[in-house]
């Protein structure tokens, strides 16, 4: 039972991407993103002060949930939707499991943590999976640089929230924190639209609602249910399964989005997963908390 409830969790996890790039098809990505941004949050309060009445932040932890939801919320989010626009949603789901490389290497930097041989072994590898994949999107460069770039600085917020989190040490509960940094980050994310999205464009028909409420719902209430079902039952085994997400991602997205499964992807995807397995990275410091936070 636990490796089904695994398996299915990494279809859901994967899907994220899938349904924004369905989402997109109505939607431009920063009106998408920050949309998404004010219903998790209105959400997550409901059900943190509504009906389990959590804690409030003290004074002192407002700065720590301001940087948090910046990084985690506004930037991460909001990266990825734009990015999405541009790249593939197989590229962008392997994007996603290089991540706890730069959270190793952040961690290196600002918490004083040594990086191992296996690691830098493991990094190479799958950073040389991540080239191989996205050489087919090469031949639509522009695009792609763009893309890849933007996809990139959201890779980074997220890893520098993740360590900060490690490093600040908040006292409240992981979902006090999650509902305010969600909150603060949809706030935060308004001068954002305005300031960077040239046109707006929004259609309430059939993809944007199912993708809206496959995001909300299924990836961040079921998928976050099921994850902390997991982590509870063994958190080595379910940091595991983030390993499938690639995989799942390519297949998904040929399914529903129609596109192309080449040589470079697999090769790429499994060069990648190959890198995380070599460098024996646990997840105790990335994966476990970019899961509980990353598609609020």
């Amino acid at each position: 039972m636990y490796e089904w409830f695994g398996f299915l969790f990494a279809i859901i996890w994967a899907s994220g991407a899938i349904a924004t790039k369905i989402g997109l098809l109505s939607s431009s990505p920063l009106l998408f993103a920050t949309i998404r941004l004010f219903l998790a949050g209105g959400l997550l309060f409901l059900f943190t002060y509504v009906i389990r009445s959590y804690p409030w932040p003290k004074r002192d932890d407002w700065k720590a949930l301001v940087i948090l939801g910046v990084l985690n919320t506004t930037l991460y989010v909001g990266c990825s939707f734009l990015a999405l626009y541009y790249v593939s949603a197989s590229l962008f789901n392997l994007f996603i499991t290089v991540n706890p490389f730069v959270v190793a290497i952040f961690s290196t930097i600002f918490l004083k943590r040594r990086i191992k041989k296996n690691e830098i072994i493991g990094m190479t590898v799958a950073a040389t999976g991540l080239f191989i994949a996205m050489a087919p999107s090469f031949k639509t460069i522009d695009g792609t640089l763009f893309g890849i770039t933007v996809l990139g600085i959201g890779m980074i917020s997220m890893a520098l929230g993740s360590v900060y989190f490690q490093y600040e040490k908040v006292a409240l509960p992981h979902l006090v924190i999650n509902t305010w940094q969600v909150i603060i980050g949809s706030v935060f994310s308004l001068p954002l639209l305005f300031l960077f999205e040239q046109t707006y464009m929004l259609v309430f028909d059939a993809y944007f609602i199912i993708s809206l409420l496959w995001q909300v719902i299924v990836v961040s209430i079921l998928g976050m249910i099921l994850w902390f079902y997991l982590l509870q039952w063994d958190a080595v085994k379910a940091n595991h399964f983030l390993f499938l997400t690639p995989i799942i991602g390519y297949f998904l997205a040929f399914f529903f989005l129609n596109e192309k499964i080449t040589f470079y992807h697999l090769l790429g995807a499994f060069l990648v997963i190959g890198g995380l397995l070599l460098s024996k990275h646990k997840g105790t410091l990335t994966i476990s908390y970019i899961a509980k936070r990353s598609l609020d």
